[in-house]
C-alpha cells in the first residue's frame, strides 16, 4: 500500500508482520576487502556470514508466507502421483488456466527441456531481451537468440513505461528474412530482467501474439516476475487501472501458447514449471522429464517446495503481494534520484539497477565498470550487489569480448525482506561512494571459464584500488564499518 506523506512524499507500507527474523551481520571494510579479493572479486564468491544485506538477487530469497510455511508441512512425499502435485496443477489451472503442467527445479531446467524438445541447429529464437540462461540454453541447442527491443528500452534515463516491449516491426522483419520453419516460438520474458527489470505491455503482447497467430509461430511467455508484470500493467497502461491482477493475468495467459517460470521469484519458492493447453506439446515434453528433472509429479522439486507453490500461486494475484517489491523498488530508485545518483528509469520490477556507465563514465566496457561497482559498493557498504553487464556476456567463439549493450549493478530487493531503515542505509553509503566515484577503477579477469562466466569467474582489482578506497572511507567513517 502507498501512503503519502503531509511533505508529500509517497512511502510503501508495508502489509504484512515480520514473525519470523534472521541475523545480519555487518563486517568491517578491512574484512570486506579481504573476502572480496579472495573471491576474486565476484560477489558470487561472498559468504552469507560476510554480507549485511544481500542485493544479489530476489532468486529464491524472498520470504514465504506462514500459510505457504503452513502448507509446506502436510506434503505428500510420494515418488509417483503425490496428492501435493494435484494442488499445485489446481492452482495452476485456477490462477494461470493452464491443464497441462510439467514441474522442474528451477526456470533453467524449463530452458532446457524447451531448448531440447524445441530448437534446432539453425534455427532463430526472437525475444524481447534474453536471459543469460536462457540464452546459453538456445545456442547450445544451435539456435540464435535474436532481441529485437525497441531502441527506446537501451535508455536507461527515461518515463517510457513498457521498456520491456517487442518491436513488432522488427519482429515481422524476422519472419520475413528467416521463414517460419526457422522460428520455434517468439518467447516474451515478464520483465525483462537484463534491461533493468522492464515490463511490457497488455497491448503489445496481444499485438505479437496477433503477428505469431497469423504465421502459426508459438508465444512462449517467461512469467518467472509474471506478477509484477500484471501490477505494471495496472499501474501503466490506460484501461487495467481498474482490473485485478488476476484478471490481467487471466488475459495475458490467454495469448500464450507454452507458459514457463522461475517459481524463485513471483510464487517465492525454489522451483518451477512448464504448463501449456497444447496437449502436442505437453507430449513432446514430458519423456525427458525423468531423464532430467524427475519424475511427472516431482520433477526435481521436493514436495514440500510443491505445496508451498500452490499457495504462492494464488497469493501472487493479491495486489499488496504482486507490488510489494515494486514499491520498494521505486521508493529506493527514488531516494537515490534525489541524491543524483544514476539509476534506471522507470524504476521496474524485481531491483534498482544502478547505471555503472554514468556512476563510473571513466572506466571502459573493456574494464567492466558493471562489475567494479558492484564490487565497489560491497566494499563500502556491506551490500552484496550483482553485475549485469559485459561480464554476464560470454566471449564469441573466437574469443572475443561481447560487450553487454548496458552495464548495470543490480541492487534486488526480495519481496517482504527489508525494511525502510535499511534502504536508507543503502542510500548514504551510495552517495558517498558516488562522491568518491573517481577512486573506483576498472578489473580483470584471471580465472575465466568459457560459459555463465559470471558464476565462478575471479577478476583483480587494476592498480589495487579496492585497498585505496576502502582507505578513504575508513577515514569517513571508522574502521569497525
Amino acid at each position: 500500500m502507498i501512503v503519502k506523506l503531509s511533505n508529500g512524499r509517497e512511502i510503501p507500507v508495508e502489509m504484512h508482520k515480520v514473525r519470523i527474523i534472521q541475523k545480519t551481520y555487518l563486517v568491517p571494510a578491512e574484512k570486506r576487502l579481504k573476502v572480496l579479493e579472495e573471491g576474486g572479486y565476484n560477489t558470487f564468491s561472498l559468504r552469507t556470514r560476510d554480507i549485511f544485506l544481500d542485493m544479489l538477487t530476489d532468486s529464491g530469497t524472498n520470504a514465504m508466507s506462514d500459510n505457504q510455511l503452513a502448507a509446506m508441512m502436510v506434503s505428500d512425499d510420494a515418488y509417483a502421483g503425490c496428492e501435493s502435485f494435484y494442488k499445485l496443477t489446481a492452482s495452476i489451472k485456477d490462477v494461470l488456466g493452464f491443464e497441462y503442467v510439467l514441474p522442474v527445479h528451477q526456470g533453467r531446467a524449463a530452458e532446457h527441456l524447451l531448448a531440447k524438445v524445441l530448437v534446432k541447429p539453425g534455427d532463430v529464437v526472437p525475444m524481447n531481451y534474453h536471459f543469460t540462461t536462457t540464452k546459453a540454453h538456445f545456442e547450445l541447442a544451435g539456435g540464435t537468440v535474436l532481441e529485437i527491443f525497441r531502441d527506446l528500452a537501451l535508455q536507461t534515463q527515461s518515463t517510457e513505461p513498457f521498456k520491456g516491449n517487442l518491436d513488432l516491426q522488427k519482429f515481422k522483419d524476422v519472419i520475413a528474412k528467416y521463414g517460419t520453419d526457422k522460428i520455434p516460438f517468439v518467447r516474451m520474458e515478464a520483465t525483462t530482467n537484463l534491461l533493468g527489470g522492464q515490463p511490457f505491455s497488455m497491448e503489445n503482447l496481444r499485438e505479437v501474439k496477433k503477428i505469431a497467430a497469423q504465421h502459426n509461430i508459438p508465444l512462449v511467455y517467461d512469467g518467472s516476475l509474471i506478477s509484477e508484470n500484471a501490477y505494471f500493467i495496472k499501474k501503466r497502461e490506460k484501461g487495467y487501472e481498474d482490473k485485478s491482477i488476476q484478471e490481467i493475468i487471466t488475459e495475458m495467459m490467454s495469448y500464450t501458447d507454452i507458459f514457463y517460470l522461475s517459481g524463485r521469484k513471483s510464487s517465492c519458492v525454489r522451483g518451477g514449471f512448464i504448463a501449456t493447453n497444447i496437449k502436442k506439446y505437453f507430449e513432446m515434453i514430458k519423456p525427458w522429464l525423468p531423464v532430467y528433472e524427475g519424475f511427472l509429479t516431482y520433477g526435481g522439486m521436493s514436495t514440500k517446495e510443491i505445496e508451498a507453490m500452490a499457495v504462492g500461486l494464488r497469493e501472487m494475484t493479491e495486489v499488496d503481494v504482486a507490488g510489494s517489491a515494486a514499491e520498494f523498488v521505486k521508493y529506493f530508485a527514488e531516494r537515490l534520484i534525489d541524491t543524483k545518483i544514476p539509476v534506471v528509469t522507470p524504476p521496474g520490477g524485481l531491483a534498482c539497477h544502478l547505471d555503472a556507465k554514468m556512476f563510473l563514465p571513466h572506466l571502459p566496457q573493456a574494464q567492466y565498470p558493471a562489475g567494479a561497482l558492484a564490487a565497489a559498493v560491497y566494499l563500502t557498504s556491506g551490500i552484496r550487489t550483482m553485475e549485469r553487464g559485459t561480464i554476464s556476456m560470454d566471449r564469441d567463439k573466437d574469443g572475443n569480448e561481447c560487450y553487454s549493450d548496458l552495464e548495470l549493478a543490480r541492487c534486488a530487493l526480495p519481496r517482504r525482506v527489508y525494511t525502510m531503515s535499511q534502504i536508507e542505509y543503502a542510500v548514504e553509503r551510495l552517495n558517498w561512494l558516488y562522491k568518491h566515484r573517481d577512486l573506483v577503477g576498472g578489473l580483470k579477469f584471471v580465472e575465466e571459464p568459457p560459459v555463465l562466466r559470471f558464476f565462478f569467474g575471479k577478476l583483480e582489482a587494476l592498480n589495487g584500488w579496492g585497498a585505496k578506497l576502502v582507505e578513504a572511507f575508513k577515514k569517513d567513517h571508522g574502521p569497525a564499518y
